[in-house]
């Protein structure tokens, strides 16, 4: 995706639109390594459970009898699958069982779980490792929701949640990253990386452990505004080129060396940086500034309450900062055993009600139209400040090949932080390492 062709435009407006336009619409003036990509044969009965067996009555699907479910959710977002398993019980008599798996991981953990048996009927999946799960026949089409999952929620979500023309996701949340900051430590948000570090060299304090900035340093997925804004770009072709790999354009070299800077006032190594760590320096007020999205919003408003604020990542050399969007989705797996069930779990954990309950629980920003237009999204400032960086972002690319991106670049990444390496010599061997993965040889 060369972000200086004529379709950059396009992918940022549709990368907003998740989060800008419905608000718009409804008044308003103003969503990580990557999965293993092997390719899972689906089970041989995969073709009788798209759709085939519904049983309907009064216009809606009903469980298989005796179904039970196993769904797997993140340990940050696992106060709303409670609730909502437990709803969803009520409602069908279905008893849901909730087990603490990374979203990151559900895809490989699915390759590996969902043949034994032992993978879980329902999966989130980041909209970039869709086209690996859905090309592996690890999940199911969203067939019998198609028409109302369409309608229902933003365009952006709805491409984020299709792969070769088919349906696969129910859309859960938008995401982009933001800067996190504490007012009581910060009454006004760098507006470039030149400012925070300036502040930076005013508050950093390795001895106290007080930092300026802390952000996973090592991780792409955070760190792609230094690539982006220097016009780096993942794949070509609006993401779905895999022999165009942008990391090495004119310019990315010297977006890079701001991020190398960053080390003068976060002098930790890369690897030393974790979610945990970060979150508990962020909220006892030793860490000012955090670049992050919207799952940390709850356990950061508990923390700092009024004192927490969102602003746009400050800007890259002078260039505005170009942050990574994507969609979190429900996917029922290929090898439920009850595939009605889950579906209509799917289905259930993603209404305007269940959107506004995750909202209320972790942070999120809703994908469902008619949530985004209640006074709980609309009024909100930490939903507005997503909304405002959403303007600025891009869609990871969805295609099989993105999961060979990640351990490259964050290599590269950790090799430019801790090391002091060539940004571009460093951006060139990433190049080589995911051509050799694209073309199934083993990277070096």
């Amino acid at each position: 995706m060369n972000f200086k062709k004529p379709f950059r435009k396009a992918l940022v407006l549709v990368a907003a639109v998740t989060l800008v336009a419905s608000l718009t619409a409804c008044g308003s003036k103003s969503s990580n390594s990557g999965g293993n990509g092997a390719n899972t044969p689906a089970p041989s009965n995969a073709a009788e459970n798209k759709g085939n067996n519904a049983v309907v009555q009064d216009g809606e699907l009903m469980p298989e009898a005796g179904a039970e479910l196993l769904v797997w959710e993140s340990r940050e977002e696992v106060a709303f699958t409670e609730e909502i398993a437990r709803q969803f019980e009520e409602k069908y008599g279905v008893k849901v069982k909730i087990e603490e798996v990374a979203t990151p991981d559900q895809v490989g953990k699915l390759t590996t779980d969902g043949p034994s048996g032992l993978g879980a009927d329902v999966v989130i999946i980041p909209h970039d490792h869709l086209g690996n799960a859905a090309a592996s026949g690890l999940i199911l089409e969203n067939d019998v929701f198609a028409e109302e999952t369409m309608k229902n929620n933003t365009e952006a979500s709805i491409i984020g949640s299709t792969f070769d023309g088919k349906l696969y996701g129910y859309p859960r949340a938008a995401e982009t990253t933001a800067l996190f900051y504490n007012k009581s430590l910060v009454p006004e948000p760098p507006k470039s990386f030149e400012d925070l570090i300036a502040f930076g060299k005013t508050f950093t304090d390795k001895s106290k452990k007080k930092y300026a900035l802390m952000w996973e340093a090592g991780n792409m997925y955070f760190n792609y505004p230094f690539i982006a804004s220097g016009g780096g770009y993942l794949y070509g072709a609006n993401g779905t080129n895999k022999d165009d790999i942008g990391l090495a354009q004119e310019g990315v070299a010297e977006s890079m060396k701001v991020y190398q800077s960053l080390a003068e006032i976060l002098p930790v190594k890369s690897g030393d940086i974790n979610p945990d760590i970060k979150r508990g320096l962020f909220g006892a007020g030793d860490v000012a500034m955090d670049i992050n999205g919207p799952w940390e919003v709850a356990g950061y408003k508990e923390a700092l309450g009024d004192n927490l604020a969102i602003a746009p990542v400050p800007t890259v050399n002078g260039k505005t900062a170009i942050t990574f969007s994507g969609i979190k989705i429900y996917t029922v797996s290929s090898f439920a055993k009850y595939p009605n069930a889950a579906k209509l779990y799917a289905q259930f954990a993603t209404t305007k009600e269940a959107q506004l309950l995750l909202n209320e629980k972790i942070g999120s920003v809703p994908t469902n139209l008619e949530a985004l237009e209640a006074d709980q999204i609309k009024n909100d400032p930490i939903v507005s400040g997503f909304a405002e960086q959403a303007k600025n972002s891009e869609p990871m690319p969805s295609i099989p090949e993105m999961a060979n991106v990640w351990a490259p670049v964050n290599a590269a990444m950790a090799d430019i932080w801790d090391n002091k390496a060539d940004p571009k010599a460093a951006m060139e061997k990433a190049i080589t390492q995911i051509q050799d993965l694209n073309n199934g040889l083993a990277a070096e």
